[in-house]
């Protein structure tokens, strides 16, 4: 047998071996999936999405800010006191405002460190009510943790937040407006899971709120706007605690109220592709525990969402809790 044939031969067993094994990582990764990205994703996300809801309840409360001719500073949201948050007003008439978490445990949740809000143009006119205003939030060891079990995410980084139709929560819940519609986008925000783990989240998305009167349900319908690698769509994308790309891709708009809370959405798809993986995992928000949706309309509350994945014809699929 000649060199040529023998080192022809060995290229073959090593190209087949490397086949070999690359499909047994893949199966491995496909039986061992455990859905944490998309847990990690829903957690990060929902609790910015309330940190969103805080800033807009209290800016709404600040004339100065939100625009209004009279009226006196306030110390907490449109809506009411909002559990553990204190606000420091002293930059007001700069422009911007420090939201301070004092470590109180509301709704099994305990909320720490400060979120710095900034109208931006403000020394130029700008004021939140009007259309194409932006605001920069800054979050400064901004931590929640989950008193049940000590579980923690911790949101450090810069965001916008711009208002894209013009209003405040002021205009939908006083004064008749029908719809406020604002998009949230930042680059590079770091997302620590129970004090060791760091993901990088880039996060685009716009969201429309509107008001129930008769209910006193705030509604939010959020989807996604960012674009990475020829997808669109993306609510989010970056890198996972494990340091793999990932991006989360909207199928459907995600809605929650406030009767439920922002962590808990009541409808909703994403899909969510990590690069090391040969599969889609598929996220349908608001299931009941045996994974089937949850009616909307109904006062009940969603118990979480049904993950699902399928790899050469064989699917799983696995249900978690929002709490």
């Amino acid at each position: 047998m000649t060199t040529k044939k023998i080192l022809l031969g060995l290229s073959v067993l090593m190209f087949i071996s490397a086949l070999t094994f690359t499909g047994c990582k893949k199966k491995k990764a496909f039986k061992n999936e455990d859905g944490q990205t998309t847990a990690d994703t829903r957690t990060a996300q929902g609790e910015n999405d309330a940190a969103v809801n805080d800033i807009h309840d209290v800016i709404s409360n600040q004339p100065l800010l939100h625009g209004r001719t009279s009226g006196t500073q306030g110390t907490n949201g449109i809506m009411g006191n909002i559990c553990g948050l204190s606000v420091d007003t002293t930059g007001a008439y700069l422009g911007s405002i420090l939201l301070v978490y004092n470590g109180t445990t509301c709704s099994n949740r305990t909320r720490t460190g400060s979120i710095r809000v900034t109208i931006i143009d403000y020394a130029t006119g700008k004021r939140w009510k009007q259309a194409g205003c932006v605001m920069k939030i800054d979050y400064q060891a901004y931590k929640i943790t989950r008193a049940s079990d000590g579980k923690s995410v911790q949101l450090d980084g810069t965001q916008y937040i711009t208002n894209i139709s013009g209003g405040t929560w002021f205009e939908l819940l006083f004064m008749g407006q029908s719809s406020l519609m604002t998009s949230v986008t930042g680059d590079n925000l770091n997302v620590i899971f129970d004090g060791t783990s760091t993901a990088i989240y880039n996060i685009y998305r716009k969201f429309t709120y509107t008001w129930n009167g008769a209910t006193s349900v705030l509604t939010c319908t959020g989807e996604g706007i960012g674009s990475s690698n020829g997808l669109n769509n993306l609510e989010n994308y970056g890198t996972t605690r494990d340091g793999d790309a990932f991006t989360s891709q909207v199928v459907t708009p995600i809605i929650w109220n406030t009767t439920c809370g922002a962590w808990a959405p009541i409808q909703g798809e994403v899909d969510i592709k990590v690069a090391s993986k040969a599969f889609t995992l598929n996220c349908l928000f608001g299931v009941d525990a045996a994974g089937n949706a949850v009616s909307v309309g109904t006062n009940q509350c969603p118990y979480g969402w049904k993950v699902e994945w399928t790899y050469n014809n064989k699917t799983k699929n696995k249900t978690l809790g929002y709490w």
